[in-house]
């Protein structure tokens, strides 16, 4: 069942090109990768897609609310953007219980599961800023949860971790897989591939194929993906 529905969305600053009519559709309980070069217009997306920038043209839907009815899709749809979102000179728990106040969910049950679901049982106690980049990560990611989201946004969850921490890292977004909708932003080609049910793939705006990873091996004629995307980013030069 479709939960996100974008059509012909565009965005521009002043003479910069952003998104150009973008279009692509995602499935209630997905795992969708957004895969693109610095530059490609993925977090662009997100943020027109959270209410964070307004889009210049085109039109979306988010679990049956369109973009005039921002205050609704808030409600069910949370990020965990690229800077860690977090409130340094708090513990672990302080920002997760400052969250839950923010949104007014208190639910000490829901809480606990997030703690462990997220792996942040040793360090509630510890200061954010004494946090390792993985486990600031994973607090991050806990604040986007806290709101209960139907629909969760990551934006470069991994990025500058290193890769055991990144690994560390799929097994935590993998727990979620099919119990929320989840929109997660890469340029790690192996993270695509390891998480995602479906992938968009996106260069200087343009949206250029979107399916599974096998139907974009399958359309380029590569057994790799990472010659299919070279074959499709390196088409448009």
């Amino acid at each position: 069942m479709e939960i996100i529905k974008v059509n012909n969305v565009s965005k521009y600053y002043k003479q910069l090109r952003a998104l150009n009519n973008v279009s692509l559709s995602i499935n209630d309980g997905e795992l969708y990768g957004l895969l693109g070069v610095n530059g490609a217009g993925k977090t662009t997306l997100l943020k027109i897609l959270s209410g964070l920038t307004k889009m210049s043209s085109g039109e979306f839907i988010v679990s049956g609310y369109n973009q005039n009815q921002m205050d609704e899709i808030k409600r069910i749809i949370d990020i965990s953007p690229q800077e860690t979102a977090v409130a340094k000179n708090l513990t672990v728990l302080e920002n997760l219980k400052f969250f839950q106040d923010l949104y007014d969910k208190k639910d000490d049950e829901y809480l606990n599961q997030i703690i462990n679901d997220l792996g942040l049982s040793d360090v509630v106690k510890q200061r954010a800023k004494t946090l390792s980049g993985g486990y600031q990560r994973r607090l991050s990611i806990a604040l986007g949860l806290i709101s209960k989201p139907k629909i969760l946004l990551l934006d470069e969850p991994t990025l500058g971790l290193d890769v055991l921490a990144r690994r560390d890292l799929w097994k935590i977004i993998n727990k979620f897989k099919g119990k929320i909708t989840i929109i997660l932003t890469s340029h790690y080609l192996e993270e695509i591939e390891a998480l995602c049910d479906r992938v968009a793939i996106m260069s200087k705006g343009d949206l250029l194929i979107e399916g599974t990873i096998d139907e974009i091996k399958e359309k380029t004629n590569e057994t790799s993906f990472e010659e299919a995307f070279v074959k499709i980013v390196g088409g448009i030069d």
